[in-house]
């Protein structure tokens, strides 16, 4: 049976061009500032320019992409100050999954974030920083998904899409993994002793230690 072409217009067709443009830009292939040309995006996705558009504007109101008056759209640039506001909302939000995830963890799980502790201590030892801001974000995810809390999981899915060239920045950053491997592994030892008191000041120190980063 023949392979079913792809729609170039409608829902599918937007659908299409949204999630080639968020991997893009989460992935670091479309830098900030980038422009976004309709036409090119359009051509290069297979799509209709309505169907570009209706993307583009969706991925405005994710904190993606950025009009500019007469100049079209643009990866929108996350300035420090904005970063640094974005992690201090993290730390209610992320503070909340951690105290959840104490008490919710199954024994799994809990492995499973060891295994994480684990990795990230040795990525740390054997100087991988990538792999290591790789596994940061895996443990923080893993956190959010084992709370239950699907509302703060949601809005934090969209405030960390806006902070993915910070992240990248502070991991390649000297000593920053060395410095912020032990925030991790206390959330970790919290979680494990299903202390969400103690889970939720392991993470709110590990962000105020982000935020003292992203400010030197």
């Amino acid at each position: 049976m023949p392979k079913q072409a792809r729609p170039s217009t409608g829902e599918q067709a937007r659908q299409h061009a949204l999630v080639q443009l968020r991997q893009a830009i989460l992935g670091g292939e479309m830098a900030p500032a980038q422009r976004l040309v309709e036409n090119e995006l359009a051509e290069q996705f297979g799509v209709t320019r309505a169907s570009v558009r209706a993307a583009l504007i969706e991925l405005e109101s994710e904190g993606l992409v950025e009009r500019i008056l007469n100049r079209g759209s643009r990866v929108r640039v996350v300035t420090v100050e904005e970063a640094i506001a974005i992690t201090e909302c993290r730390m209610v939000l992320e503070g909340l999954c951690a105290a959840k995830a104490a008490v919710a963890a199954s024994g799994e799980q809990l492995t499973e974030l060891s295994d994480l502790g684990a990795a990230m201590s040795k990525a740390v030892a054997d100087g991988e920083p990538v792999t290591y801001s790789d596994l940061n974000h895996q443990l923080h995810a893993r956190i959010r998904r084992i709370s239950g809390q699907q509302t703060a999981v949601e809005l934090l899915e969209r405030l960390n899409a806006q902070l993915v060239r910070h992240r990248f920045q502070l991991a390649l950053r000297p000593g920053r993994p060395q410095k912020s491997l032990s925030e991790h592994l206390a959330m970790i030892d919290a979680i494990k002793a299903r202390d969400p008191q103690a889970a939720e000041a392991a993470v709110r120190a590990h962000l105020a230690g982000v935020i003292d980063a992203l400010r030197e």
